[in-house]
């Protein structure tokens, strides 16, 4: 099939990101869990730029859920640490290539320091209009329902809508991530096939690929991989790889 039959609106316009076996894949090297983490972060660089490169409208990676506060409190103050300084070095490589960075999630948890980081990198990528990437942390998918619930609560009590009048499309104002197309293709890696608790509402009718490759192994390839198959299971047609490249290189 030419490539000329293969145009980007058939690509995914949302994809979502579950970045799975950092720790599997340092215990495997006989290194610290911290060890794969800090690795996972070139992934996270080379998903960006790809994603970019092929005109993806926005990516969301789940990078720190709600249940994350379980680990142990060493892992978590790495963690955090390694969130600070991504963020420092990052964000003015996003801001460059007109790329708009938001964290999504409940960040009232995180330290100030962090918080004033997240403010600072969301402030100086706001008015850029590239592709958005969204970083879920200290989210979840029943977290965001929830507030959004509360927050139609609140507006029902100030008479500002009728109970009668709830629909799904009002629900979906509140939500975190409201101005952007619901998921299309959700990515987990190192083989675990579930969805965590990460976007209930936007994953609705996302297509799920589950791929045994570990986070930091991910990369251009597999991403190409991936999207090739959501293609192939929307479109019913032999879409290749090579088609997806010759996207990236218009």
């Amino acid at each position: 099939m030419p490539n000329s039959q293969l145009s980007p609106e058939q690509l995914p316009q949302h994809i979502a990101i579950i970045m799975d076996g950092n720790g599997r894949w340092a215990k495997a090297r006989g290194k610290p869990r911290v060890f794969g983490h800090k690795n996972g972060v070139s992934a996270v660089r080379k998903t960006i730029s790809s994603s970019a490169k092929l005109g993806i409208k926005a990516v969301t990676l789940f990078a720190f859920s709600s249940e994350n506060w379980r680990r142990p409190e060493d892992e978590v103050g790495i963690l955090m640490e390694l969130f600070i300084s991504v963020l420092s070095t990052e964000v003015k490589k996003l801001h460059k290539n007109n790329l708009r960075l938001r964290i999504i999630g409940d960040t009232s948890r995180f330290s100030r320091r962090l918080q004033e980081k997240i403010a600072h990198a969301e402030e100086m990528t706001a008015s850029n209009t590239g592709m958005v990437i969204n970083i879920a942390a200290n989210y979840g998918g029943k977290w965001d329902i929830t507030q959004a619930a509360k927050r139609v609560a609140e507006d029902v009590k100030r008479g500002q809508i009728a109970p009668e009048d709830i629909e799904e499309s009002t629900i979906a104002q509140y939500l975190t991530m409201s101005d952007l197309p619901e998921v299309d293709l959700l990515i987990r890696t190192s083989g675990e096939c579930r969805i965590s608790n990460f976007m209930l509402w936007q994953m609705a009718y996302a297509e799920m690929y589950f791929t045994p490759i570990f986070w930091p192994e991910f990369d251009e390839a597999s991403l190409i991989e991936a999207v090739t198959w959501y293609v192939n299971r929307e479109r019913r047609f032999g879409c290749t790889g090579e088609q997806i490249k010759a996207l990236m290189e218009d």
